[in-house]
């Protein structure tokens, strides 16, 4: 049917407040499609990663695109910094890089709305959209769920992102 998947693109996955094409496929996919599953899906061997790991200017706007994911590496510093093969590193900033995006959507006013719209009471399993990170493996055709706790990470962050709150 019209709706069931709906695919917005850009280098590196990257979910950024700023990018107004990416806010309003989130709006129109959210609001008006009201899908029940967002997938951010990277891939290793992504070139927007592996362009963020090189100390080079990579002028703008590509260099002001990888900032974001230069902000993941800042976050997960000590994890990547532990990773001495190069290629295992960038598989692994590939995979954190996935979770942040999903984060980005996480603190968004247009997935908190609809979150809190579906919300219905204690006795919810869970909320919708509901959002799933993954990575593809070009090279073995696999796709890898990645297994994250994002209410562990949503209660650290309330403070500071959550926007609504059930009634």
């Amino acid at each position: 049917d019209v709706g069931d998947v709906f695919v917005p693109r850009n280098v590196a996955n990257v979910v950024s407040h700023m990018d107004n094409s990416m806010m309003s496929v989130l709006q129109y996919a959210v609001e008006a499609l009201k899908v029940k599953h967002i997938i951010v899906c990277g891939h290793y061997k992504c070139g927007g990663v592996v362009a963020s790991t090189q100390n080079v200017d990579h002028t703008p706007p590509l260099s002001q695109w990888v900032r974001n994911i230069r902000e993941t590496q800042r976050l997960h510093a000590d994890e990547l910094r532990s990773i001495d093969d190069e290629e295992k590193r960038v598989e692994r900033l590939i995979e954190l890089n996935t979770v942040e995006q999903c984060l980005n959507l996480f603190k968004t006013g247009i997935v908190q709305r609809r979150k809190i719209a579906t919300y219905d009471g204690e006795e919810s399993k869970f909320t919708l959209p509901r959002i799933h990170p993954m990575v593809y493996d070009p090279t073995t055709g696999i796709l890898k769920p990645l297994n994250v706790d994002f209410n562990a990470q949503l209660r650290e962050l309330g403070d500071i992102y959550t926007m609504y709150f059930p009634e």
